[in-house]
């Protein structure tokens, strides 16, 4: 699963921060939500977020991190994301593209109790990249856009830190991705599963 994911500031981070804040939804959701433009994310906060607006252009939107529920739900199976009530339509033309450095993972190790417990703290990122593009879904709920990001199976060498990992795309999928016409499954075969991880205890 994805529960955290960390922005580092930086000058393309910014531009994103920058069209963000032009529109209007962000005067709607201070004073409602937590607005992060970087540093540790976690649900509810409300983020950047790439998606197309009405007329179709891709642009920066404020949404909050979760579709509610009985209990809040921040990720999605790709897998199934397309079959269930509650993703399906946004699986088909509501998908998003939620910018990251990169996103943090918690070792999950069995105890002699047969038990899961939480081991170490994890960032973890394409290699080679300083930029996590987070596939997602979004919708609308109270007149204001929500999302949760997409996970797939993990990557073989971060397999023993825990059985799912985000859906990430490279940064050159992002146009097709969002374009609400496109069928998002043949999409999938291009995710990025090449992933650099190291502990985060010393660095966050």
């Amino acid at each position: 699963m994805c529960g955290r994911y960390w922005v580092e500031k930086s000058p393309e981070f910014e531009i994103i921060a920058d069209e963000m804040n032009q529109s209007s939804l962000v005067r709607q959701w201070q004073g409602m939500a937590t607005i992060k433009t970087n540093g540790e994310i976690r649900p509810t906060d409300v983020v950047p977020v790439i998606a197309p607006n009405r007329r179709g252009k891709r642009t920066v939107f404020p949404m909050k991190w979760g579709f509610s529920g009985k209990s809040l739900l921040v990720n999605a199976r790709c897998e199934s994301a397309g079959d269930k009530p509650t993703f399906r339509d946004s699986w088909n033309s509501r998908r998003c593209i939620v910018p990251a450095s990169w996103y943090f993972e918690w070792e999950h190790l069995q105890g002699s109790d047969g038990k899961m417990h939480a081991g170490s703290k994890y960032k973890i990122q394409p290699k080679d990249s300083a930029m996590t593009w987070l596939c997602g879904l979004y919708r609308i709920e109270n007149g204001l856009p929500v999302f949760v990001i997409l996970t797939r199976e993990p990557a073989k060498e971060i397999r023993f830190i825990h059985n799912r990992m985000p859906l990430i795309l490279p940064e050159r999928y992002i146009n097709d991705w969002i374009r609400p016409d496109n069928r998002p499954e043949e999409l999938l075969p291009a995710a990025m599963t090449d992933m650099a991880f190291e502990t985060a205890s010393a660095l966050t």
